[in-house]
């Protein structure tokens, strides 16, 4: 479907009628002049005749939450932004797309970088904040290069700048590249690693509303969080409100990846189904039957099969054990083994840990050292205990949520399929040992 067929904000749209990603495949999409022609910049115009209050309130009726993981409503962390402006305001994207699996926020930005820039003016001007900074990952120069490109475009129309569109308001757009730490996706090491500091979680309060960025007021946003305000300002509070559910409304980027035959970015309404979502990405690879899979990335309990119909909303993935997070669907099929995957993901999360807290440093490396033991078929029965027991003192006991994240594939993935740990540990008995047991 081109962007031409697509329905009108005003209109209810069907399930799959694309939204957020309606103009990635026009050509030249991420070109002010595409973007200019398929509505765009008609919001910002809309938002400057409106009331910063009002525009708050707007996000607020349309129940948008932040679709960076934690899910938390975006219209009432801008109200948390001080009405007067005795210090500047800041606005903050995070663009750290760093989460294994998470893969919806680069190409977003690539394909149509204005809508999060039409977003990040509706929003500055909605909180008072007169300059605004993307932090984007270092290992991304081509979308950094095309941010800043769309970023000289839009200034140059007058979008972006002093007196955006004769209205009186001033805002300036910094693009940031990161260094490449996995910790600066949390938003206060974020703001530290923005103010030429190491990445690393700032303790918790003061929060960014009352002193983030320079010590100023500060709101941090994830991409699609903001490049979805252009729509609800043209479109409503109520027609954001017909796609998804009641507690999580409007359209969501699921990235699929692993063992399906069209991985990519699937655009649906939250609260679709693993089982829609196959559909949508040609099913299985090969035919081989699922096994397991993440609904947010590897910070995220893994679930199985048993869950493919199991609704994809902030809510659905709490109620089954697990959380939405930025939706990374990873697929896994039954050639897989579980403690592999496990020991990859801890693997990860060891080598991005901060340092900062002793519970995610010291656990993150026991708990790799077991796991690579386990694999190689050099563990124990009381390995699987051990592990457990670590987890238990990570969980809750970090600094942030790095900590949190580590654990819940070595959680779940013995709550699920504890057999092929087991398995594991019997490589190491003895033959005979093997044998009476048989």
């Amino acid at each position: 479907m081109t962007t031409e067929e697509n329905t009108t904000s005003a209109t209810r749209p069907d399930p799959v009628t694309p939204v957020l990603t309606k103009r990635w495949l026009s050509p030249n999409s991420w070109q002010l002049a595409t973007y200019e022609r398929l509505e765009g910049y008609t919001a910002l115009r809309t938002a400057l005749r409106g009331t910063p209050e009002q525009l708050v309130q707007l996000v607020k009726d349309a129940g948008l939450r932040g679709r960076g993981g934690a899910g938390f409503p975006a219209g009432v962390k801008w109200s948390f932004m001080p009405p007067n402006e005795d210090k500047p305001h800041y606005l903050v994207i995070n663009a750290d797309e760093g989460e294994p699996g998470t893969c919806k926020d680069i190409p977003l930005m690539m394909a149509d970088p204005h809508s999060l820039i039409e977003g990040i003016v509706i929003a500055a001007y909605a909180m008072r904040s007169h300059h605004a900074f993307i932090y984007v990952r270092g290992e991304v120069p081509h979308c950094i290069r095309r941010l800043n490109a769309a970023v000289r475009e839009a200034k140059a129309a007058g979008y972006v700048g002093n007196d955006i569109l004769g209205s009186g308001f001033d805002l300036e757009i910094t693009v940031h590249a990161g260094a490449g730490a996995y910790i600066c996706g949390e938003e206060t090491a974020l703001l530290d690693s923005l103010e030429g500091r190491r990445g690393q979680p700032r303790l918790k309060p003061p929060f960014p509303a009352a002193a983030g960025l320079y010590a100023a007021p500060t709101t941090v946003n994830n991409v699609e969080t903001i490049a979805s305000v252009p729509f609800i300002v043209n479109g409503g509070a109520d027609w954001f409100r017909t796609m998804g559910s009641e507690r999580s409304p409007g359209p969501k980027i699921y990235s699929i990846s692993g063992h399906v035959e069209k991985p990519g970015q699937y655009e649906a309404p939250l609260g679709t189904t693993l089982r829609q979502l196959l559909d949508m990405a040609g099913g299985m690879k090969d035919g081989i039957p699922l096994k397991f899979w993440t609904p947010g990335g590897s910070s995220t309990p893994m679930f199985t099969a048993e869950h493919m119909d199991v609704p994809l909303d902030f809510e659905g993935a709490v109620e089954a054990g697990s959380i939405l997070g930025t939706t990374a669907v990873m697929v896994f099929n039954e050639t897989v083994s579980v403690p592999w995957a496990v020991m990859k993901w801890t693997q990860f999360y060891e080598h991005e840990s901060c340092g900062k807290c002793t519970p995610c440093r010291e656990g993150t490396y026991w708990l790799t050292g077991i796991l690579e033991r386990m694999v190689e078929g050099k563990g124990t029965e009381s390995d699987i205990d051990t592990l457990l027991d670590i987890c238990d003192n990570i969980f809750g006991r970090s600094f942030c949520a790095l900590g949190d994240g580590a654990v819940s594939p070595i959680q779940s993935g013995i709550k699920y399929f504890r057999d092929e740990f087991l398995a594991l540990c019997d490589q190491n008995k003895t033959p005979a040992l093997a044998g009476a047991n048989s």
